[in-house]
């Protein structure tokens, strides 16, 4: 899933595919000159679910294989179908995340895998990461408050960490969305991009991400200045396509969802083509 940078918490090891490490361990590394691939699983889809859970979990099962064999460099699993998004998560999408990532990690041993839970559920996510041996989560309202479309978002950094030593799940690493997408920042409108990263650093934050406005909206490639402003990995969380991808060459890592789907539309099945032409991509770009 992710590629590494300066200043990384460890490295990926091990077997490379040719198009991607294919590596379980740390989501960062050092060293390489074009960034590593996320692939993103958009699963779950309560309450407008017809699915059961044992095909939400053969579905999510056949896209993670889709991704490996393409040589993807991890894969992150959000519950993104779960419209309208609550913050009062329930049991039943805790344990129904437990089971499609346990499972996914069956089918994917050995690449760094995470997940999300919508909306803001970091510590539910960071439970389900845990028992079902993954490696990262990607949280959200890690510093300052913001206005989301579900409501009101304070900062959970304090919280989240206390929590994560508590459980024993110091080694799942916890990635946090800086000025998050589908959001209005106007409550934090006199702080940077690159001071809301500091202040993520500062509350030890495994690394940062940033976005576009949307899903699937392209992230300014100007913010990636914040490189210079932290020691942090600095991922890119929305809108790299096999066009633009060069344009993120700097970034840490890239999580992409969006543009793997048919139509490069979120909400569509997975496109094993478009996989397999954007790695081939990343190949180029890696020689």
């Amino acid at each position: 899933m992710f590629l590494g940078s300066s200043g990384s918490p460890s490295q990926l090891s091990g077997h490379r595919h040719p198009c991607g490490s294919n590596s379980r361990g740390a989501l960062t590394s050092s060293g390489s000159h074009c960034r590593c691939p996320v692939g993103m699983e958009h699963g779950l889809r309560t309450p407008l679910s017809r699915s059961s859970v044992s095909e939400v979990i053969e579905e999510a099962c056949q896209e993670a294989e889709i991704y490996r064999n393409a040589g993807i460099d991890g894969l992150i699993i959000e519950n993104m179908h779960d419209l309208p998004y609550t913050f009062d998560v329930g049991p039943e999408v805790c344990a129904c995340m437990t089971a499609v990532c346990t499972a996914v990690r069956r089918t994917c041993p050995s690449l760094p895998l995470g997940v999300q839970i919508l909306s803001a559920a970091n510590q539910q996510a960071l439970a389900v990461g845990h028992a079902s041996g993954l490696d990262f989560i990607r949280a959200e309202g890690y510093v300052f408050s913001h206005v989301a479309d579900e409501g009101l978002l304070n900062a959970c950094a304090g919280e989240l960490l206390r929590y994560r030593k508590r459980i024993g799940a110091e080694h799942v690493q916890i990635f946090t969305d800086i000025k998050k997408k589908h959001s209005s920042h106007a409550l934090t409108a006199d702080v940077s991009v690159e001071e809301t990263a500091r202040a993520a650093e500062f509350f030890l934050s495994d690394g940062v991400i940033l976005t576009g406005t949307a899903t699937g909206v392209q992230a300014s490639p100007h913010e990636l200045q914040i490189l210079q402003a932290v020691r942090l990995p600095v991922l890119i969380g929305s809108g790299v396509t096999r066009e633009n991808v060069e344009e993120y060459l700097d970034a840490s890592a890239m999580i992409i969802g969006s543009h793997f789907k048919k139509g490069g539309y979120w909400a569509n099945a997975l496109d094993p083509e478009r996989v397999k032409r954007f790695m081939g991509k990343v190949c180029e770009l890696r020689k």
